[in-house]
């Protein structure tokens, strides 16, 4: 029988979920992401279905980092209400094997178990078109990622709406570094605006556009 462990931090979707996939084994639960992980590991299911979500935003994307570094081998689905190109992304980025919305029906949901447990990857309807935007997603995490640590730091200030003189003085730098780490970022990047750097940003998925400032001075 095939064995599945739940993460979800709603007690009425893991119960929901449960009666769903009574035909299969359901070895344990957890309702965070360490939790999740120390259980994952200790139960080594066949698959977890995994809330992207929980106390903290892409929770699910830790957890499957974390699983997949130890026991590849578990296939971990993500099952969310989330259909945002970022949360997409990232969840793809970890090693995901299947991205399901809550909105997948019942009898649906047992098909996805067996259909990943084969060795496909079930995809519901709702983020399916997000994959054509993938690789150019993917591409922007890339240019994210060739970023100095410090000049990462600078991204997030900035993209989250922070003006250049009060970033300096939360990053603890000179107004006129900043400016210069800036000027390196837009190299990098091949872009030259704060609007088009906050774009990226929340595109590739390192800044949540729903938390910071909404300043737009320099």
């Amino acid at each position: 029988m095939v064995s599945i462990f739940l993460v979800d931090d709603h007690d009425t979707v893991r119960a929901g979920t449960r009666m769903f996939l009574s035909d299969f084994d359901i070895v344990g639960e957890a309702d965070n992401a360490a939790d999740a992980v120390t259980g994952i590991l200790e139960t080594r299911p066949d698959v977890a279905l995994i809330d992207v979500h929980m106390q903290e935003p892409q929770a699910g994307a830790q957890v499957v980092l974390a699983v997949k570094e130890i026991a590849p081998e578990i296939k971990c689905v993500a099952f969310t209400v989330s259909t945002t190109r970022g949360d997409v992304a990232a969840l793809l980025a970890a090693g995901v094997d299947g991205y399901l919305t809550k909105s997948t029906s019942g009898d649906e949901l047992p098909d996805a178990v067996r259909e990943v447990v084969s060795g496909g990857t079930p995809i519901s309807r709702e983020v399916a078109d997000f994959l054509l935007d993938i690789d150019a997603i993917a591409e922007q995490r890339s240019l994210i990622e060739r970023l100095t640590p410090r000049e990462r730091e600078v991204v997030m200030h900035i993209a989250r709406g922070y003006t250049y003189r009060e970033s300096a003085t939360k990053l603890g730098m000179k107004v006129k570094t900043l400016e210069s780490h800036m000027s390196h970022i837009f190299a990098k990047l091949g872009i030259a605006t704060r609007a088009e750097l906050s774009f990226l940003a929340y595109e590739s998925g390192i800044v949540d556009p729903t938390q910071g400032r909404t300043s737009t001075g320099s």
